[in-house]
């Protein structure tokens, strides 16, 4: 499956409606977004915990009200520095909230990742916020809530019962836990549905070892169409992607060769 990483951010401005609209529009299996809280305790979309990046802004997001993020440009700095896809629509877009983005998404079919982030200790005020919005959602059997905050998944299983989690994990964990074993009894003492691991530790084994143990893996974050082959050939289940037009084609592509015939 393609899922598309903050929407379709290779062509439109990251976490916005502007970049989840397009992900639909080219055929995407899937969405993936970051949704922190604001200064109200509103959960909004947005992956930076600061508004330098996007908005040229010194605020972090938590020192901000959810209403006001809704009039700040997040938009206009992707024309900027892509000028040949800038589109006059993304000088418009805003922060948008988590219930923004599942209202825009309730016609969607694909799966939804939701990656709460936290820059506090405690990530347990984000989780009760999320879990309400996603409970009341029509589209919480479709919705994958994963954290590099580990401490969410048990949380999100006891405020969200029924919903699927996954766990994440980065490049940057100490040694003895990119060993395989390690990571997959992590993912299993936490109650984790799936696995989502960086590129670099989706060895052939680790993938192998987790489809054994009945985790599906998705790998973050790629974009180069040999990926295509490689997920098949280790049976991965979903690639997030930041240009999923470009890999959906890729796959097509594949698809059409023909494949060689096994000996009888």
């Amino acid at each position: 499956m393609i899922i598309a990483h903050r929407g379709s951010s290779a062509t439109s401005p990251e976490n916005t409606l502007a970049a989840f609209r397009r992900a639909v529009e080219c055929g995407s299996d899937g969405i993936e977004f970051d949704v922190q809280l604001a200064a109200d305790g509103v959960p909004v979309v947005i992956h930076d915990f600061t508004l330098d990046r996007t908005a040229g802004r010194p605020e972090s997001v938590s020192e901000l009200g959810s209403e006001e993020l809704s009039r700040i440009d997040v938009g206009s700095w992707f024309n900027r520095e892509n000028p040949e896809v800038a589109d006059p629509e993304f000088e418009k877009q805003t922060v948008p909230t988590l219930c923004e983005t599942l209202d825009l998404l309730s016609a969607f079919d694909g799966r939804i990742y939701v990656e709460l982030k936290s820059g506090g200790p405690d990530i347990l005020p984000l989780c009760t916020a999320a879990a309400e919005i996603i409970n009341a959602s029509s589209l919480k059997t479709q919705i994958i809530v994963k954290s590099f905050r580990l401490a969410a998944i048990p949380a999100i299983r006891l405020l969200c019962p029924g919903v699927t989690t996954a766990a994440l994990f980065e490049p940057g964990i100490d040694n003895i836990l990119r060993q395989s074993e390690h990571i997959l009894a992590i993912a299993a003492e936490l109650g984790a549905n799936e696995l989502s691991l960086h590129r670099s530790l989706a060895t052939i084994e680790l993938v192998a070892e987790a489809r054994g143990t009945g985790f599906p893996v998705l790998v973050w974050t790629v974009d180069e169409p040999d990926w295509i082959r490689r997920a098949v050939d280790s049976e991965i289940y979903a690639l997030i992607v930041n240009d999923p037009r470009k890999m959906m084609e890729a796959r097509r592509d594949l698809s059409s060769v023909p494949q060689p015939r096994t000996p009888e």
